[in-house]
């Protein structure tokens, strides 16, 4: 059956004008639909142009059983349901009923929107929110969804979205006025009754970890689970499977506490206080963690006297409040809500500060304005493997970066896996003609003083030739502010830097210049499609170990030290792979693409380990200097843009007899 349908005049090409299949796409659906009959799991690395999305959904669809697809984002998650999805309905006559659930954060909840509204008929009221509300309103009401990703009139990054939208801890349930009218609710009901639920990561983990109460079973009981973007899940998991407290929480019930006061218990004057002195303390708290972006060790932190005073402060304003609210009771069923989320708060709050408990990670970070205190469990595989064995039935994970060196030992330990099949796909890429890969020579060692000016020194003709067209993605924030700040003083092209607008924003930006560097660190390293010749040349700073001092990091080698493992070859080393094919992937996203990789990290040609990020690569054509670069990517631009190319000085040898292999691996102490 699976033959047939993708076969030359089968149901895909009468579907999709233009369809071919592939063998390894081919290869994939059946395994997929053994592992569907046999109810086991399956692991399957494939990358872009592969076609893994149809080779999961045809058998899915095809199996008749109810299934949950569950992805890495939120972009793929509506890129699956809008566009994938219809086709394949299209195509194999599936009269089903299909559904898209998202975290209750991403739905209008009509009561905190009111609320908003009344509370901001005040003579301080900000005049934008106010005007971002109204319009919100009038979209409510031809909203069949509820899905604030379809509102155009709010930006994306409107802070406004935060307060009106639920959250677990301060959703009333049935207890709202608007329970009949919520969005959320309906969207659930739909998935209860629906075919196939299109889901992602992190509202399925918080699903199997219990982390929403009040509407019952979150994700219906399913038959298939297949996990697109699947490399995310030990660290999602981890993150669910943990407990966190963060400022923001405190803050928020501050807020409900205020508009509880001033519009339904406007007697009790305590109550204002009570919002202004968990501020405060949360503010206290947030002061004394020090710099904006941190991550650091909670058990050690805890230990300096004035955090100990600082959460003891918090605590005994989450005391004053329970006593407070509790002569509200009755009131006004916000206050009613706020009271409970005190308890609720208090317990984290404990649970955090009880830094005794082995097997987990104590750690905080910090923004700006707020704070997150953690508890991560160290390996989530017991419990994924128990969930797991809950739920029987076909379990696949998929994903274009799952295989270190062709090895999936790494992924499947980290979730308890014990796949009865796994496998790369062939890419469909020819990465012979369609790319090159250089790691420069001259290159100062990683972290040395001065590397963003050698970088900048050294990469600026590149990008100036190729007119821009090009992502340097970093391994820090730091390194990308300094690089950005660099090349805007040394090049004439637009230089965008990730973080000065939202993400969704600068690619638009990117996209529609056409000649732009854009400077970027952890969120375009995956999960970004630009094809074509808009990107042409992807530069990385350097290989992209997680920091030594990250805290979560720290206890992970710990705990494989201590059972006898290497955490360097078991922990270090695969993560720093995985990392570096998704970085490397954004470069060649099509079979027309043509483009350059440059890693300028020298470890990658003087370390033994440097091996096994090649192996793990794309077999590119590689170099070490940046002048065939150049040629490279001049022949690129003159193929697709003829006219416009023209002779920038750059001496055109045979490009191939240049090409040097990197294959020289020296066996050096690496200091960095």
């Amino acid at each position: 059956m699976t033959d047939t349908i993708f076969s030359a005049g089968g149901a895909l090409s009468q579907a999709i004008p233009g369809f071919q299949a592939r063998q390894a796409q081919i290869d994939m659906a059946k395994a997929v639909a053994q592992a569907i009959t046999d109810q086991s799991q399956l692991v399957v690395e494939a990358g872009t142009g592969t076609g893994k999305t149809f080779a999961y959904l045809i058998p899915a669809l095809m199996s008749g059983k109810k299934v949950i697809v569950s992805t890495g984002s939120k972009n793929l998650q509506e890129q699956l349901f809008h566009r994938d999805l219809p086709l394949m309905i299209k195509a194999l006559s599936f009269f089903g009923q299909v559904s898209l659930l998202k975290g209750r954060a991403n739905y209008l909840c009509f009561e905190r929107l009111n609320r908003q509204i009344m509370e901001s008929h005040s003579p301080e009221v900000d005049e934008q929110r106010f005007s971002q509300l109204i319009q919100v309103r009038e979209w409510s009401s031809a909203t069949q969804t509820g899905d604030l990703g379809e509102c155009e009139v709010l930006p994306e990054d409107s802070p406004v979205i935060s307060t009106i939208t639920s959250t677990n801890d301060n959703c009333i349930g049935r207890e709202c006025p608007s329970f009949q009218d919520c969005f959320v609710s309906k969207a659930r009901k739909k998935a209860m009754d629906a075919d196939v639920v299109v889901v992602n990561h992190h509202l399925f983990l918080a699903d199997l970890a219990l982390k929403e109460t009040g509407f019952g079973e979150l994700i219906p009981e399913a038959d298939i689970f297949i996990f697109d973007e699947a490399h995310q899940l030990p660290d999602i998991a981890s993150q669910y499977f943990g407990q966190s407290l963060t400022s923001r929480q405190v803050t928020e019930l501050a807020k409900d506490i205020e508009i509880g006061y001033r519009t339904e218990a406007k007697d009790m004057r305590q109550l204002q206080k009570v919002s202004e002195k968990l501020t405060h303390t949360a503010l206290d708290i947030r002061v004394c963690l020090g710099e904006t972006g941190q991550r650091g060790n909670w058990r050690d932190m805890i230990t300096q006297p004035r955090i100990k005073d600082a959460v003891q402060r918090l605590e005994e304003s989450l005391d004053f409040a329970d006593e407070v609210l509790k002569i509200a009771l009755g009131r006004s069923q916000l206050l009613d809500s706020a009271f409970e989320r005190i308890t609720l708060i208090k317990a984290r709050l404990k649970r955090v500060c009880d830094v005794s408990i082995p097997g987990y990670s104590y750690w905080f970070d910090t923004t700006q304005r707020h704070f997150g205190l953690h508890i991560t469990p160290l390996s989530v595989a017991e419990k994924f493997r128990e969930q797991m064995a809950m739920k029987s039935g076909a379990w696949i994970f998929t994903s274009a970066t799952l295989a270190v060196n062709d090895d999936f030992s790494h992924f499947s330990h980290r979730l308890g896996l014990e796949p009865s099949q796994q496998f790369s796909l062939p890419s469909p890429f020819d990465y012979q003609t369609q790319a090159r890969l250089c790691v420069p020579r001259y290159l100062p060692e990683p972290n040395s003083p001065g590397m963003a000016d050698k970088l900048v020194e050294m990469l600026t003709p590149v990008i100036r030739q190729n007119q821009g067209r090009c992502f340097f993605l970093c391994t820090s924030h730091h390194m990308m502010r300094e690089l950005g700040e660099r090349f805007r003083e040394a090049l004439e092209l637009p230089v965008l830097l990730q973080g000065e607008t939202s993400k969704r924003k600068t690619l638009a930006e990117f996209m529609s210049l056409g000649n732009a560097l854009l400077v970027a660190t952890g969120a375009f390293w995956e999960g970004i499609d630009v094809r074509g010749d808009a990107l042409s040349c992807v530069i990385i700073d350097k290989l992209p170990f997680t920091a030594p001092d990250d805290p979560l990091l720290k206890a992970r080698i710990e705990d494989c030290r201590l059972q006898g493992g290497d955490p360097f070859d078991q922990v270090q080393l695969p993560e720093a792979v995985i990392t570096l094919k998704q970085g490397v992937g954004r470069l060649i996203r099509d079979t027309q693409d043509k483009g350059a990789l440059i890693i300028c990290d020298n470890r990658l040609v003087t370390r033994d380990y440097g091996r096994v990020f090649l192996a793990s690569l794309p077999s590119i054509p590689r170099t070490r200097d940046l002048t065939l670069v150049q040629q490279f990517l001049q022949q690129a631009a003159s193929e697709t843009h003829p006219e416009e190319t023209q002779s920038e000085g750059i001496p055109h040898d045979n490009e191939k007899s240049g090409i040097s292999e990197i294959s020289e691996h020296k066996t050096l102490s690496d200091h960095s």
